[in-house]
């Protein structure tokens, strides 16, 4: 199992931080200046850990991908923030043709397309290493162990901290550990990143690329020490806006049931949907700690979650939050 000092001191920070800030649209939908005004409102509040990849946001009008990295690293240099942040980027899911059909044209996970995206990244986002570096979506088309490889080179030689796996499934986790295990010249992964939210889809749609928190990688995080994130928690504001519909996949008695609880509890507590779910979520909700991934478009809604992220949650709410969660107490 190849390990660093480097890897073992960004293992340490991720273990210590409770949230961290998605960057998505920042670039496209979110324009420059609210962009720097939410990283730097993230930054002055403690945040630690920035969140973007390399195909940030291709899909958005007149996007090719590189734009969320670029304003990052725009920021970086002009911040100096540089050593205060944990930078977390993302290779696999950039399409190759750019307009080529999605998910079907993702460039993959071969190790030529790893080192050449990730050189790439750190040119935009101004640096020589990236602190996290997470594969975006499993490619059955490479052999596990060419991209294990690949991205354990980049951890051998100091360009990057630890990797960990976006959407992946347990299966490929599960190999991966085996390889780490079997190797000393395998980097384990230490972070999975997944959909997650306090309500939960019907395992019946089919989200892929995206893939959703199951028992499975929670029981796979605690046999391994990782860390566990969780992107889309606010469910783009549909916990909170009596107005925001649902997307399909969470419309059914049993999410409506946890709405309902989720802001009965709220009410009683004075605090939003949004702000009980992240607390819930942080504080190990349903028996373990996810780091939320957030995604805000102002300062305002920054705010709001940060302020949920600091709350310390009533054992009795926390008990009744648990006992309608989507994976039970595990």
């Amino acid at each position: 199992m190849l390990t660093t000092a480097y890897g073992d001191e960004v293992l340490t920070r991720l273990r210590g931080t409770r949230v961290a800030l998605g960057t998505m649209y920042f670039g496209t939908t979110v324009d420059e200046a609210t962009s720097r005004a939410i990283l730097d409102r993230f930054a002055e509040r403690g945040g630690r850990v920035v969140d973007t990849a390399n195909c940030y946001a291709f899909w958005a009008p007149g996007g090719t991908g590189e734009e969320s990295e670029l304003l990052i690293g725009r920021w970086l240099a002009d911040t100096g923030a540089r050593d205060e942040v944990l930078l977390t980027s993302k290779v696999g899911c950039l399409p190759d043709p750019l307009d080529g059909p999605f998910p079907e044209s993702a460039e993959g996970l071969d190790p030529s397309v790893i080192h050449k995206q990730f050189a790439l990244s750190a040119e935009r986002l101004g640096t020589d290493r990236i602190d996290v570096y997470l594969t975006h979506g499993d490619d059955p088309k490479t052999p596990l162990e060419q991209s294990a490889g690949a991205l354990s080179e980049l951890v051998r030689d100091g360009r990057v901290g630890v990797i960990g796996a976006s959407n992946s499934d347990p299966e490929t986790l599960r190999g991966n550990a085996e390889l780490a295990a079997s190797s000393d010249d395998i980097a384990p992964a230490r972070v999975i990143q997944v959909r997650h939210s306090y309500l939960w889809p019907d395992p019946s749609f089919d989200i892929r690329p995206q893939r959703p928190l199951s028992a499975e990688m929670v029981a796979h995080a605690r046999e391994h020490g990782m860390v566990l994130q969780g992107y889309s928690p606010l469910l783009q504001g549909a916990l909170t806006k009596p107005d925001k519909e649902l997307s399909p996949e969470y419309r059914d008695e049993v999410n409506e049931r946890r709405l309902a609880h989720l802001r009965e509890q709220a009410e009683r507590l004075g605090v939003t949907a949004n702000q009980l779910s992240l607390a819930w979520m942080a504080g190990a909700g349903a028996g373990f700690p996810v780091m939320p991934v957030l995604g805000v478009s102002s300062v305002a809604q920054l705010d709001e979650a940060l302020d949920g992220i600091e709350l310390e949650l009533p054992a009795e709410v926390r008990a009744a939050l648990d006992a309608q969660a989507p994976l039970g107490a595990l």
